[in-house]
């Protein structure tokens, strides 16, 4: 009796024993039972549903964002708006000091009135250019007759000296008068001489007017006191300068909200350096990085689903492909990868991709430029 104990104990140890290598096997098996149909349902919805769509959770909400620079120089008298206060397109931001602006109006009509007396001016001047060439046309007329009178006292005194030259000889005439007719002779040349120049001059002073009035007549000629181009000048200077005081009140480009002020009253702003930027949060989109072989079915126009981690999954934004980047992050970064070492090594690229959002969605739940998100790109709309 004795002995019999030990033997009970070694068989009881073996039965338990094998007891648990049973309930082992049937937990391993009720495991890969589990493995085999979680597979399946996987594969059954990898098949059915998995293979249509692509997602990544590296995307981020952006925008093009508007930046407010000055068109001119100025002082900053006004500032109306602080970062995130959200504005309307037209708002007024900032108003400059328009004291040089309006100097600058004062000048410019001075300068248009100007303009204008010089154009009634010139064009007055023709007309009395044009009576000056008449009255040259009386001059040369003038001159004409005188030189007639002289070539008649020529021609009389010449026929005198001869007709006393030839009874000279026959002493008819004594040599005084042979002179005298000499003389005459001399005089009435030289009148005639004269006389011809006096046409000669009368026709050049002539023909001077007629140019000086040529030229002032292409001063006027086919223009109005408004169509003339130094008129057209002042004006344009005028309108430069009017178009510099109305940006002395610098607005809203866009709707959306104000951020990165950097101007304060007093400050004196320069023209094109940005004083703050507005963000459009009604037309912010997401830029998607999706690694190189995602992107093998991916075509522009179909449908993406976004979740915003702001929000969490209980808000889906619903949109569409927009869009390609023109090149992989790595590409575009400031310092380019360089793979022409020996010691290269493949790393898969993302490109990013564009989703625009619909703008009912985005108006009951903004979002901000820079938040993170997940896209999902439905394939089967291709």
């Amino acid at each position: 009796m004795a002995d019999a104990a030990p033997e009970f104990t070694s068989e009881a140890g073996t039965v338990d024993k094998s007891a648990r290598m049973e309930q082992r096997k049937k937990w391993l098996v009720r495991l890969g039972l589990a493995v085999l149909i979680l597979g399946a349902v996987y594969g059954l919805w990898y098949l059915l549903v998995g293979r249509t769509y692509v997602g990544t959770d590296n995307a981020y909400v952006n925008a093009e964002i508007a930046q407010v620079t000055p068109l001119i120089s100025a002082q900053a008298i006004e500032v109306r708006v602080t970062d995130t206060q959200a504005v309307k397109r037209g708002d007024i931001l900032v108003r400059l000091d328009p004291t040089n602006a309006r100097i600058a109006i004062a000048q410019a009509e001075a300068d248009l009135a100007e303009a204008r007396r010089r154009f009634r001016q010139t064009a007055a001047t023709s007309t009395s250019l044009a009576a000056q060439v008449d009255a040259r046309g009386a001059a040369i007329a003038q001159a004409n007759a005188q030189l007639a009178a002289a070539q008649a006292d020529y021609d009389k005194a010449r026929i005198d000296l001869q007709r006393r030259e030839a009874l000279a000889p026959q002493g008819a005439v004594s040599g005084d008068e042979v002179t005298s007719a000499r003389k005459a002779f001399a005089s009435a040349r030289a009148g005639l001489a004269q006389a011809r120049a006096g046409v000669a001059t009368a026709k050049a002073t002539q023909g001077a007017a007629e140019g000086e009035l040529a030229a002032n007549d292409a001063l006027v000629r086919g223009s109005t006191i408004e169509t003339d181009p130094a008129v057209l000048a002042a004006k344009a200077k005028l309108e430069n300068a009017r178009l510099d005081l109305d940006r002395t009140v610098i607005r809203a480009p866009i709707d959306g909200v104000v951020t990165r002020r950097q101007v304060q009253v007093g400050q004196r702003v320069a023209q094109g350096n940005p004083i703050m930027s507005i963000v459009p949060l009604a037309q912010v989109y997401v830029d998607a990085n999706f690694k190189e072989r995602q992107l093998r079915r991916v075509r522009i126009g179909m449908p993406a689903t976004v979740v915003a981690d702001i929000y969490g999954g209980d808000v889906v934004y619903h949109g569409k492909v927009i869009g390609f980047s023109g090149g992989t992050g790595s590409s575009m970064a400031l310092i380019p990868a360089q793979n022409a070492t020996g010691n290269w090594i493949k790393v898969v690229q993302r490109l990013p991709v564009r989703i625009a959002l619909d703008p009912k969605e985005l108006a009951a739940h903004p979002l901000r430029v820079g938040l993170s998100t997940e896209v999902e790109i439905d394939l089967s709309g291709d």
